[in-house]
């Protein structure tokens, strides 16, 4: 007989209780609350299976990845902002320096090490292939009703790249700089009004045209040339390293009308019920939400199985709604009020559809995915960013979300 989900949750709940706690307590003593929330996610997540083994190899012996690996899960858990202030939590707690596998002081690395295992674990995007195994494990025999997608923004302590600087033109004069600095000869006054043109008149200006269409206005037709296109016809692969993933500037709109703006990135999520996390992709912060749809669709179809796709009026474009429909899904965007803007006046352009009364059940589902914004935050480290680039910023943020992941889940079983 085939266990549920919460079935299976709940065994392991049970065996975490009767029976992991138990042991590792004979070990390490009585576990704090982070510390068996600790043990839960260690447990939990496949982490031994991906993080490379460096027994046998010529050389010096390199410092346990896994117990660094596991440093890095308990950095999330403890809400250290930095690398030192875990170093320092591990000389100080045994507890914790037990869990993670280091019976003595002595034998805890030093942070330069620390900081070139997290550049490896970054290059190798350890945290994402871990939650991807992690969210195919648990959620393959589940039918999900709805994924909500948005994103978040995510600020940065790094300069933006720095432009190339533009070749000097070959036809340049080589004494420019003295032919400026020279004052030209100013012109006489019989010059002056021997070169002056007369003025044309007001009335020589030609009247304005407005292009009328016969038959009305032509119906408008979505251009070829745009990401959204392209992505159609892509991979998976290829749309991801089309994203940009620089550093750079983001503004958004607040719940009150005020412009937003920081320096950093956007981390997109697709989040299924439950408030479990299911895809993440990161991009820079001036990348508009429609551009990465397509791409998290795609990727979380290939994780899990749902019915409907909730987002905001930010992803109302014909390409997006045809790519749900052809995953088998059902669309579900609140409609986009495009009206002309003028100089002071907003005019209404054609009246958009209005939801049915199922459809805005169904996007009240919509606000689990701004808990986990907020939960990922506020709990798991998304708002303490001391790595700089893309790539680093994307592992620190996925070990949040893994940490994440695990906890919505244990939820699940109470």
């Amino acid at each position: 007989m085939l266990l549920t989900l919460r079935q299976q949750l709940t065994k392991f709940a049970h065996m975490l209780q009767d029976e992991l706690f138990p042991t590792v307590e004979a070990e390490v003593g009585e576990l704090s609350e982070p510390a068996k929330r600790l043990t839960a996610v260690l447990a939990m997540i496949p982490l031994r299976r991906f993080v490379p083994v460096s027994q046998g190899w010529n050389g010096r012996p390199s410092k346990d990845r896994y117990a660094i690996a596991c440093a890095f899960v308990a950095k999330i858990i403890y809400n250290c902002p930095t690398s030192r202030d875990l170093l320092q939590r591990l000389h100080s707690d045994q507890q914790l320096r037990q869990i993670c596998g280091w019976k003595r002081v002595e034998e805890l690395p030093h942070e330069s090490t620390f900081s070139r295992a997290f550049t490896e674990f970054a290059q190798m995007e350890l945290p994402q292939f871990v939650h991807a195994a992690l969210i195919r494990e648990t959620q393959k025999d589940r039918l999900i009703g709805h994924i909500a997608r948005d994103s978040t923004a995510i600020e940065a302590r790094e300069r933006f790249p720095e432009a190339a600087p533009q070749p000097a033109s070959a036809n340049a004069a080589p004494h420019t700089a003295q032919l400026v600095l020279t004052k030209p000869p100013q012109p006489t006054a019989a010059e002056t009004a021997q070169n002056a043109q007369p003025a044309k008149p007001a009335s020589a200006k030609p009247p304005r045209r407005i292009k009328r269409w016969k038959g009305g206005k032509p119906r408008r037709t979505p251009k070829e040339d745009t990401r959204l296109h392209r992505q159609r016809s892509m991979s998976l692969e290829a749309m991801l390293d089309e994203l940009p993933r620089q550093c750079d500037i983001g503004a958004k709109t607040s719940s009150k009308g005020h412009q937003q703006y920081w320096r950093g990135y956007k981390l997109h999520l697709d989040v299924a019920d439950g408030q479990i996390p299911i895809s993440a992709v990161l991009t820079s912060a001036s990348v508009h939400d429609s551009q990465v749809a397509i791409p998290l669709a795609t990727m979380t179809a290939q994780r899990v199985t749902s019915l409907y796709d909730v987002m905001d009026s930010a992803y109302d474009a014909q390409e997006i709604l045809e790519h749900s429909r052809g995953l088998g899904h059902v669309p579900i965007v609140d409609p986009a009020n495009r009206g002309r803007k003028t100089k002071n006046v907003i005019v209404p352009g054609k009246q958009p559809r209005q939801f049915t009364w199922a459809e805005e059940e169904r996007f009240q589902e919509r606000t689990m995915i701004e808990r986990v914004n907020g939960r990922l935050k506020d709990e798991f480290g998304a708002r303490f960013i001391r790595v700089r680039g893309a790539v680093k910023i994307m592992a620190h943020l996925m070990f949040g979300v893994l940490v994440l992941t695990v906890d919505q889940l244990m939820r699940l079983s109470e």
